[in-house]
């Protein structure tokens, strides 16, 4: 069912395959936004030549028990444009409980000293590690850090020895995020398709 891309050396996802979600039948109501979301997993390590190749300029530090408002500015700053919504309903309790968890890890991106990315590693989960969340900081994305940053992440998910890493992304994130992931080594499995509240109304906008 998948297409080689041999120019990208990328297996790009099909229009549809076994796990796509059928169309649906009536219009989505006002004040709701439909999104398509589609889950890409690896079972082992990918192979690569070389590690990630490392750029200038550039630390990477894991944010030992970050303060709520600098969560809260990571998410908003490099979800915002992509409608990232989850977080934002959390209180302080509820998004502290999570962050704060062992087994979860955050780590941010810095160039020239200046926060510019970051991604949440979950693996509350017993064998699993989730990239929860994954992305750059707007006046940072068309640099080259987006391949490198990932096959980072990618390598420290796999240094933790889980069964299975795996992500998810949507119809509403970077139009290249799909091809990102398979290029790192990800692998999609299933499609669904889901109505939310539009984050751009209503007490999140």
């Amino acid at each position: 069912m998948k297409e080689k891309n041999k120019r990208e050396g990328v297996t790009e996802l099909p229009s549809r395959f076994d796990a796509a979600p059928r169309p649906r039948s009536a219009p989505v109501p006002p004040g709701k936004l439909e999104q398509i979301v589609t889950y890409l997993e690896m079972r082992r390590h990918p192979a690569r030549d070389h590690g990630p190749h490392r750029l200038e300029n550039l630390a990477l530090m894991r944010a030992q028990k970050p303060t709520l408002s600098f969560y809260r500015y990571l998410y908003e700053t490099v979800g915002g444009p992509w409608l990232w919504y989850e977080r934002r309903r959390l209180d302080d309790e509820a998004l502290g409980n999570i962050i704060h968890h062992e087994n979860v890890r955050i780590y941010v991106l810095y160039v020239g000293g200046v926060p510019a990315g970051f991604v949440e590693l979950d693996a509350r989960h017993e064998g699993e590690i989730e990239l929860a969340y994954f992305g750059l900081v707007p006046e940072f994305i068309g640099r080259g850090l987006g391949q490198y940053f990932l096959d980072w992440s990618v390598d420290k998910a796999w240094s933790l020895e889980p069964r299975r890493v795996w992500v998810h992304t949507c119809n509403h994130d970077h139009p290249k995020a799909i091809a990102v992931y398979q290029r790192a080594g990800f692998v999609p499995y299933r499609q669904e398709r889901i109505v939310i509240d539009d984050p751009r109304r209503g007490p999140l906008a």
